[in-house]
């Protein structure tokens, strides 16, 4: 009888988690965002478009998606969309700094039965969690708990980022999940987006990396994790989940102007698979696009193949490796038998590929050039980076993060 697993290795006819950054404008700049988020793109997805992506994703019987950013509420037509979408059999996951969830917003969540909303914080405490995520953004997060708390909203998501300065912080943040009848999310630091220029920082230490592989062992049943974690499972026992990269298999990434990625922490060119807004919508993209036929198609181990952990692990996380500029079929990066630093210390100087661009500046993206990168996933090592050019901006949304979105009053969190 072949293993679940397995099925889900040569893809699935719809992704059983769609994420969907509805825009880059946002009110913070997060230090390790995978995004880039800051500012909105003047080509993003319309209202109607985004609903014509609804109804796509309704015919392909798509369970939910999580909706993300930049700070997804700060489009004027957010609730619009979670309304057509629910209305649409299409369950609604979203990811929130707290900015906007007012006592009256919360009572509204709590209502609904098809929305979940996951409040991000990446430290146990505002020392911690501002140095990361910018002044003010403890209080608003835990201002956002206290009232879905207040509202009687049960089961939403604290989602944290562990990184070296945090995961000694890991029963404090499961005191504050409890605290508000919250369950913890616990998410992999990836080296994506401003996440390549901190990764070296803020990376668990390979002592860290132990502590919470034991800390998962120990309250994982409880602690949601999205499968981030599985190159941890070489340690001993797999962590609860899949232990598998489903990127292009089970999830992708759709973007603000409608491009399809393999994976929400892979936004780069060589993982770019088509756009919705090409002929035969997201529906063809997900089913017969090149790149994600490539990716389920059966892997090779590489370099992992003499490791008894590979069953284990599966070579670790695709993103890491990548924006690393290790292999695709080499170790991760922080792989716990130490492969990974052997690894990394062979790469060149500047031989690791550049996130595609930074919301938070004024640099304009490049027009999309086609069609997607191909990606080998044999021996292939990623490109050197090639310089974008800076230009001056032309419109009104380069220079403010939310240009073209106050259809109501939007102030930033203060301390």
């Amino acid at each position: 009888m072949t293993a679940l697993v397995d099925h889900f290795k040569n893809g699935l006819d719809a992704p059983i988690c769609l994420t969907w950054e509805l825009t880059y404008a946002c009110n913070l700049a997060c230090v390790h965002c995978l995004s880039s988020s800051g500012r909105r793109d003047p080509r993003e997805l319309s209202t109607d478009e985004c609903k014509a992506v609804i109804d796509e994703l309704e015919r392909m019987q798509v369970f939910y998606v999580n909706i993300g950013g930049g700070e997804p509420t700060v489009r004027p037509d957010f609730w619009e969309l979670v309304d057509y979408a629910t209305a649409h059999h299409v369950g609604v996951k979203f990811s929130t700094n707290g900015v906007r969830i007012t006592p009256e917003v919360a009572a509204r969540l709590a209502a609904s039965d098809y929305v979940d909303v996951q409040i991000s914080l990446d430290g146990a405490t505002a020392e911690v969690n501002d140095a990361v995520r910018g002044p003010g953004s403890y209080a608003t997060a835990i201002r956002a708990m206290e009232n879905l708390a207040a509202a009687g909203f049960r089961g939403f998501k604290l989602s944290v980022v562990a990184t070296r300065h945090n995961i000694g912080q890991l029963d404090e943040f499961k005191a504050i999940a409890d605290r508000y009848g919250a369950q913890l999310r616990l998410t992999r630091l990836r080296p994506s987006g401003r996440g390549a220029d901190t990764w070296d920082e803020l990376h668990p230490l390979p002592e860290q990396q132990r502590e919470l592989y034991d800390w998962l062992v120990a309250h994982g049943e409880n602690v949601l994790t999205g499968d981030s974690f599985f190159h941890l499972s070489a340690y001993g026992g797999s962590l609860p989940g899949l232990n598998l990269c489903g990127a292009g298999r089970v999830v992708c990434l759709i973007d603000p102007i409608g491009d399809v990625y393999a994976c929400p922490f892979a936004i780069h060119d060589a993982f770019l698979a088509g756009n919705v807004r090409d002929e035969g919508g997201f529906a063809r993209v997900w089913r017969e696009s090149d790149l994600f036929t490539e990716l389920r198609r059966p892997q090779s181990a590489g370099t992992c193949s003499s490791c008894g952990h590979y069953d284990a692990c599966q070579g670790g996380c695709m993103a890491a490796k990548f924006f690393t500029g290790l292999p695709l079929d080499g170790p991760d990066p922080e792989c716990v038998r130490g492969e990974g630093e052997a690894a990394l210390a062979a790469v060149a100087a500047g031989a690791a590929p550049r996130p595609s661009q930074d919301h938070s500046r004024t640099a304009r993206r490049a027009p999309r050039r086609g069609g997607p990168v191909p990606v080998t996933i044999g021996m292939r090592r990623p490109a050197a980076p090639v310089a974008t050019p800076v230009t001056v901006p032309s419109k009104p949304c380069d220079e403010n993060p939310l240009s073209g979105m106050a259809a109501e009053r939007f102030e930033p969190s203060r301390a």
